[in-house]
């Protein structure tokens, strides 16, 4: 079929929902949701037999939802209606929730109900369960839907009510009364996106990024603690971490790790360990590093300090050692809200760059154990290459990778990219990627030769399937020989050409992005940061916009 997404933005629902259409044989097109004139030209040009709308901001028009069947995907349970859904099922406390996909009418969130599916509620952020249980979820009804059009009918709903959205004095924090449940229950209902409005050491500012931290109290609302960039909060019944901060007014206006918000009002408060986005655990021969970076981005700070840790882990007695990432991002490299917040972001451009780097060459020349990427959660620019580094890249079903990097300014790349990406998937495979500028699914990424590894989609069985993965790799016999091997190859790389010539020409294009006359880099990742709304869809989505190529 004709498939056209209407959506306010290429999120990771809409990725996944284009991956797996996509990979089905369904014609997908997308346009973003600017105005009903450009939504109205969009449905002329793409001639579409279905409309999906994964992620809406506002109404379809009735002329088009009254001339398509339009279907929405409202991330709430049966009966449910509002922009709030997943923030109401947060603050109160829901045990489960659900996604309903429902036809456009005149009622919003009240037309006929074509699927609906159930899951758990975990106690986490609203974007964590946004990336995890609402999207496959989602996928799963959209995929129902979409089997069974256009010949089975959608049902009418069931009575429901509308609430409203979710003010900042709904999810407003009482520091002197709420205890650490109910603040961090607070703060995940707004996690992403509005934050919670609050003030920190005399600043306003919106909280993100809650944790527990466990063993730390204090006087009720006070800073008591700070250390790897969060601040530690006291509540009534212990503290909260605070990983990042978003000032409500001045600059920077976007989030940054907390510490470097607060700056030099943190004078006094002492530091603590707690928040931990650097962990290692050994079990028997296998080692496994942990980074659940927030929203996956690494700063200069991060990498080195991961290096470190690394370095520490490659000097075990193990003979596996498996690069866990986090459980939503593995890596999407380098950091570009810092990088924005810096006095030059040229100059943060190029250390950050480096850093990974560094990180990568360490990785790809370790020859003490066999070195695995666990890919359990999302992937993208720096993050898909810098897994590559890896021996071994184990990959959950579900999870998309964004293997490019020209969405940012025409960024060229480096983390050895043009080393490692031939090397695995081929020249021609690998300028197909780094061109296409779109999502790959894990099963595509097998065939390229990204992903070594396809396992389970469901988290608790993937990790299972990972730990008896990394056993049975460190107990082979020819495990000694593997490493050899891999000694050897790498010194006759090094023969035919060295890592550092690779790195340097990559350093040389990237040098030209953060400091060349062309400021597209700069321009494309201040629009990134502030979430400058798009003014159209880039033709790389708009496949109804492209013009056919003329025939000589």
């Amino acid at each position: 079929m004709r498939i056209l997404f209407l959506t306010h933005g290429f999120n990771s629902l809409t990725q996944r929902l284009f991956v797996e259409l996509t990979a089905r044989g369904h014609d997908v097109a997308i346009e973003f949701d600017i105005n009903d004139a450009v939504t109205i030209e969009a449905t002329k040009l793409a001639r579409p037999d279905l409309i999906i709308a994964p992620f809406l901001k506002r109404a379809i028009p009735e002329a088009i939802w009254r001339r398509y069947v339009c279907l929405v995907v409202h991330p709430g349970i049966e009966g449910d209606r509002g922009p709030s859904a997943l923030d109401w099922a947060i603050l109160e406390g829901h045990g489960e929730w659900g996604v309903t996909v429902l036809q456009a009418e005149a009622e919003m969130d009240g037309g006929p109900v074509w699927e609906t599916r159930s899951f758990p509620m975990r106690p986490a952020g609203k974007s964590s369960l946004y990336r995890n249980e609402v999207t496959s979820a989602a996928t799963e009804a959209v995929l129902a839907c979409v089997e069974r059009f256009p010949q089975a009918k959608a049902r009418d709903p069931v009575e429901g009510r509308w609430k409203p959205p979710v003010r900042q004095l709904d999810r407003a924090i009482d520091w002197d009364r709420d205890d650490t449940e109910t603040v961090l229950r607070k703060v995940r209902s707004a996690d992403g996106s509005p934050g919670v409005l609050d003030e920190m050491l005399g600043l306003p500012v919106y909280l993100f990024d809650a944790h527990a931290a466990a063993g730390l109290s204090g006087p009720p609302g006070r800073v008591i603690a700070r250390g790897n960039g969060a601040v530690a909060r006291a509540t009534a019944d212990g503290a909260v971490w605070i990983g990042h901060l978003r000032r409500q007014d001045g600059e920077p206006a976007f989030k940054l790790p907390a510490e470097m918000v607060l700056g030099e009002r943190l004078a006094e408060i002492p530091e603590a360990s707690g928040y931990e986005d650097i962990r290692y655990e050994e079990k028997g021969p296998v080692g496994y590093l942990h980074f659940p970076f927030y929203n996956g981005a690494m700063s200069t700070g991060q990498c080195r300090r991961l290096l470190s840790a690394f370095n520490v882990a490659r000097r075990r007695p193990t003979r596996v050692l498996v690069l866990m990432g986090g459980a939503d991002y593995w890596s999407n490299g380098i950091h570009l809200n810092v990088i924005e917040a810096a006095a030059s972001p040229a100059d943060e451009s190029w250390q950050n760059i480096n850093a990974i780097d560094d990180l990568a060459r360490a990785i790809i020349t370790t020859t003490t154990q066999v070195v695995v990427a666990a890919l359990q959660g999302n992937a993208g620019a720096g993050g898909v290459f810098l897994a590559l580094a890896a021996d071994e890249v184990w990959a959950r079903d579900g999870i998309i990778l964004n293997p490019h990097y020209k969405g940012m300014g025409n960024l060229y790349g480096s983390e050895y990219w043009t080393y490692l990406l031939p090397r695995r998937a081929g020249a021609a495979a690998a300028q197909q990627v780094t061109e296409a500028r779109l999502p790959v699914g894990v099963a595509e990424a097998l065939r390229l030769g990204l992903v070594d590894r396809q396992l389970a989609a469901e988290r608790p069985v993937f990790l299972e399937e990972i730990k008896a993965l990394a056993l049975s790799t460190a107990a082979h016999p020819a495990l000694p020989e593997r490493l050899a091997d891999k000694a050897a190859r790498l010194e006759q790389d090094e023969k035919l050409r060295p890592l550092d010539s690779y790195r340097s020409d990559e350093l040389e294009r990237m040098k030209l992005n953060f400091y060349g006359f062309d400021p597209s880099y700069h321009v494309a990742r201040y629009n990134f940061v502030r979430k400058v709304p798009k003014s159209r869809t880039p033709l790389f989505l708009a496949a109804h916009r492209r013009k056919p190529v003329k025939m000589q």
